[in-house]
């Protein structure tokens, strides 16, 4: 998939792009504001103390570095993969885009994700895609709908419109989503608490797959534009 493995920039071309599957949303639960903000609260304080730390700063004895940097938020690696377990997993301290003025860009991964987002209170995810999402409503057990929306992607090259497709995780809610390998997606959290768990089930294959030489967040993502755009183009919500 990649052009370069160990590249941390990597663009493709938007104009071609095509998903080749559909994200899948589960809204899961929702929570009294003091009880989802503890649960946030104490998860992004772990990715915080981890960015402070050497040992997980510094890369371990195979090489592996658990506290990175993606362009939504701080991740730590809380556990890694080894021989014969393909599967690792993630927590992400989200950035606040109102706060930094820059949305995360449109991207992809080279390998499938499950990612459950987490909100506290005053704070929103945004969750974009160049296809429709699948959302799962089973009734009587399915406790909201994330509000859904389209509107364009912006940034395109001159005479290009792609649409965006948007559903917005509401304060103090989780909600689970299963990425396919190189669908299209985009998280911009609108609000100062939010975090991210997020499993990635085969990484170890990934990478080698891609003749990464390690494993990098950045490296096993390919973009779809050159450019991060300001907040106003992902914090502003209808209605």
């Amino acid at each position: 998939m990649k052009h370069q493995p160990d590249d941390e920039n990597e663009v493709h071309d938007l104009v071609t792009f095509e998903d080749p599957d559909l994200n899948r949303v589960t809204p899961l639960a929702q929570f009294p504001a003091e009880v989802s903000l503890a649960i946030v609260e104490k998860l992004a304080n772990i990715v915080r103390q981890a960015h402070g730390t050497e040992s997980a700063t510094r890369p371990d004895e195979d090489g592996i570095v658990r506290a990175q940097s993606f362009e939504e938020g701080n991740v730590y690696m809380t556990e890694r993969p080894f021989e014969g377990y393909f599967a690792d997993r993630y927590l992400m301290d989200f950035y606040d885009v109102e706060e930094r003025d820059i949305c995360s860009r449109m991207h992809l991964h080279t390998g499938l994700r499950f990612v459950r987002m987490m909100t506290g209170p005053d704070t929103r995810i945004r969750v974009s895609s160049l296809s429709p999402f699948i959302v799962c409503d089973v009734p009587g057990v399915t406790p909201f709908v994330p509000r859904a929306f389209e509107d364009a992607l912006p940034g395109t090259p001159p005479g290009v419109h792609r649409t965006r497709y948007n559903l917005v995780v509401p304060e103090n809610s989780w909600l689970d989503m299963q990425v396919p390998r190189g669908v299209s997606h985009q998280f911009n959290a609108i609000g100062p608490n939010a975090v991210i768990d997020s499993v990635h089930p085969e990484e170890s294959i990934e990478t080698f797959r891609e003749s990464m030489s390690n494993y990098r967040m950045m490296a096993q993502t390919v973009f779809l534009a050159e450019e991060k755009e300001s907040a106003g183009t992902c914090a502003t919500l209808p209605g």
